[in-house]
């Protein structure tokens, strides 16, 4: 196997793991946490956007990040896994990593800042108000952008393996 394959297919491995990831949550996890009282909702995303900062979910989601620009460039001479990969590049880093950065991480902070124990139950809902729907559907944005940088990745495995 040629080093540029292994690329490729690492690049669409850590892709999958990542819109895996956002799917799963958009499929389940939120549905569950929408049930939860509002003290227990805002407790468990609190409790959630902290432990999704760990080595795993950053070599995959910043792993992502690299390896789409690094194997777009390395397939720049070969059409069309070249125009495969630039396309899923775009869309990962407006649609995944931008969002995340710009939309879901400043929200994640502000809900972090918030202190559930002294706040009052109005508060407390109001804060659920401003985070939940704004989160989710910036989820939803997410999950939808890496199902669509997979497809494009896995026509660019295709397509490198058809030349």
């Amino acid at each position: 196997m040629k080093m540029t394959t292994l690329l490729l297919l690492i690049t669409a491995v850590l892709t999958a793991l990542i819109a895996g990831l956002f799917y799963a949550y958009s499929c389940s996890v939120v549905l569950g946490l929408g049930k939860l009282s509002n003290v227990e909702y805002l407790k468990s995303m609190q409790s959630i956007n902290r432990e999704i900062l760990n080595p795993v979910f950053f070599m995959s989601f910043m792993g992502t990040a690299v390896l789409l620009p690094v194997s777009t460039f390395v397939y720049r001479a070969q059409n069309p896994v070249f125009i495969f990969l630039l396309l899923a590049t775009v869309v990962y880093l407006v649609g995944v990593f931008g969002v995340t950065a710009a939309g879901n991480v400043p929200l994640n902070d502000q809900l972090d800042k918030f202190d559930i124990a002294v706040a009052a139950a109005e508060a407390v809902k109001r804060m659920r108000e401003s985070f939940e729907a704004r989160w989710n559907l910036l989820n939803n944005i997410r999950t939808a952008c890496s199902i669509v940088t997979v497809i494009l990745v896995i026509c660019a495995c295709i397509w490198n393996k058809v030349e």
